[in-house]
């Protein structure tokens, strides 16, 4: 695979571009299953999609292009639960990750931009900016806790989902072994127990502003 870009496969929400998009992407979670991320190309893509070759280089420009929307896609199935309490909130999304982490194919889509990150500083800004905004959007449940006052004010919304997060993709990246729903349950359980001691707290920046002499 070859440089990385941000996808423009989805320019109109309807009509023929959402068809060609959809069958583009079925096609890529199609090829990750039979072949892997390293045998991934634009050309097997168009071959198994229907899709010119050169509407795929025009729209996704190369292969990363291609997985970064769909793992944008899919993980947008992945919902955001609101069930009136942070522990509750945190097992549900534990075991929606969990769920969604279970395919191999969706564990490939991160092996691959993982993989193209690390050699590539666009690829790195895709996967960079793909975490920073769910982490903002899940953050929205803590931020909900802290109303609630389950959590001190000052807990980190963004820390505490990242520490959500983190098992699951050493399970996935380092220790290559299953996701499964006891890493699920005892993800969200150690990370209840730590936000609610304040292990997650914000970090004001230091006050720079000028001293007025008094």
């Amino acid at each position: 695979m070859t440089t990385a870009h941000r996808a423009s496969g989805e320019a109109r929400p309807g009509g023929r571009t959402a068809r060609t998009r959809q069958a583009v992407l079925a096609a890529v979670f199609e090829e990750l299953g039979h072949g892997g991320p390293a045998a991934l190309s634009m050309e097997r893509v168009a071959q198994r999609s229907g899709i010119h070759l050169a509407t795929l280089y025009r729209r996704w420009r190369c292969a990363e292009g291609l997985v970064c929307d769909l793992l944008n896609g899919l993980s947008a199935d992945v919902p955001l639960p609101d069930t009136g309490t942070l522990p509750g909130d945190l097992r549900a999304l534990a075991r929606s990750i969990g769920a969604f982490y279970a395919d191999e194919r969706i564990r490939s889509l991160i092996e691959a931009m993982v993989s193209a990150a690390a050699r590539d500083p666009q690829a790195a800004t895709v996967l960079r900016d793909f975490f920073s905004e769910r982490l903002t959007l899940a953050g929205q449940m803590v931020v909900r806790a802290v109303e609630r006052g389950e959590l001190p004010p000052d807990a980190d919304p963004e820390t505490v989902m990242a520490a959500l997060g983190a098992p699951f993709y050493y399970r996935i990246l380092i220790a290559r072994g299953p996701v499964d729903m006891a890493l699920a349950e005892s993800t969200a359980t150690a990370v209840w127990v730590a936000a609610r001691a304040g292990a997650y707290r914000r970090t004001e920046p230091h006050n720079s502003a000028p001293h007025d002499g008094r």
